[in-house]
């Protein structure tokens, strides 16, 4: 299936893999991206040393296309940036930030740059400051999320910018793929259905909670403080919802989830881990290989697009 974002990243189906922190390593990455897919080494909060080292790996495992997701709050993200040009990556996918400062350099790489946005704002700054193309990602996605659904803002991303879409949020299958595409996107990005790929790193415990979720089961903290993550409700949850309530201080909140998305990934702690997740978890039903993933996803999509 070709489309603007197939030939601009020189991948064989629109798929993009999510750039999640501690989820999103060369496993995974590689494991996309043979599948005919891109996929998305997340920098998150990790050193330089540790991105140049994911990216290594993941050339050892593929020769295809993938990218790397830089977190702009990250204090090493200058020299993230650098990192990905020395080592020659080809795509970079941006979040909680702007990635204007570092456009020149990785355009000079000839490295083409696709940021998150929530707001069809943000879309127009970043089709301005010279994005290749935008995920537009809704409020249904697992992790920090914006407050306009999918549903909503992608036809409303596609209609102000002449640069490609992808869309992002609420997406699992070839319908949610079908969707998309329906509201003008040209490629769609998945998190939470990877992350119980059998080549994902992800702790079995977590897998579990994902795949026994039910539509209920998401739960967003930090509201009130304007940081808010979509999770799977748990102890944590419960606990740091009682503390927003209660008016407790954003530090006493911060210290809760210190650490916490790395219990729940590394060591299978899905009491008092994060268990980042998007409202889909719902309809994610077993653990399959990311081309089981793709090729499902991709059939049931041109049953339904009648191509």
């Amino acid at each position: 299936m070709k489309t603007r974002i197939t030939e601009l990243l020189g991948i064989e189906y629109p798929i993009i893999q999510g750039g999640m922190a501690w989820v999103a390593e060369y496993h995974l990455a590689a494991a996309v991206s043979e599948a005919g897919g891109l996929g998305i080494i997340g920098a998150g909060g990790a050193p330089a040393s540790f991105v140049r080292e994911q990216i290594q790996k993941t050339k050892e495992l593929t020769q295809k296309p993938f990218g790397v997701n830089v977190m702009l709050m990250n204090p090493e993200a200058d020299d993230i940036a650098r990192v990905i040009v020395e080592e020659g990556v080809k795509v970079v996918t941006t979040g909680a930030g702007n990635p204007g400062k570092y456009m020149a350099m990785w355009k000079e790489a000839g490295i083409k740059v696709i940021p998150v946005v929530a707001s069809v704002g943000l879309a127009k700054m970043m089709e301005r400051a010279g994005a290749d193309a935008v995920v537009a990602e809704g409020t249904e996605s697992g992790g920090h999320i914006g407050a306009a659904t999918t549903m909503t803002l992608v036809p409303q991303v596609v209609d102000a910018v002449n640069i490609p879409v992808i869309a992002a949020g609420g997406i699992a299958d070839g319908r949610g793929f079908a969707a998309a595409i329906m509201l003008g996107a040209e490629a769609v990005q998945m998190g939470t259905r990877f992350v119980v790929a059998k080549e994902s790193i992800v702790h079995e415990n977590y897998k579990k909670k994902v795949i026994a979720a039910k539509d209920i089961d998401s739960e967003v903290t930090g509201m009130t403080h304007g940081h808010p993550v979509r999770q799977i409700r748990n102890n944590m949850t419960r606990e740091y919802l009682k503390l927003e309530k209660a008016g407790a201080p954003f530090e006493e909140l911060e210290h809760l989830t210190l650490g916490a998305l790395r219990k729940a990934v590394v060591e299978g702690d899905v009491v008092n881990g994060t268990l980042m997740a998007g409202q889909i978890a719902g309809l994610v039903k077993q653990e399959q290989t990311c081309a089981e993933m793709i090729q499902e996803i991709m059939q049931d999509a041109k049953k339904l697009l009648k191509i």
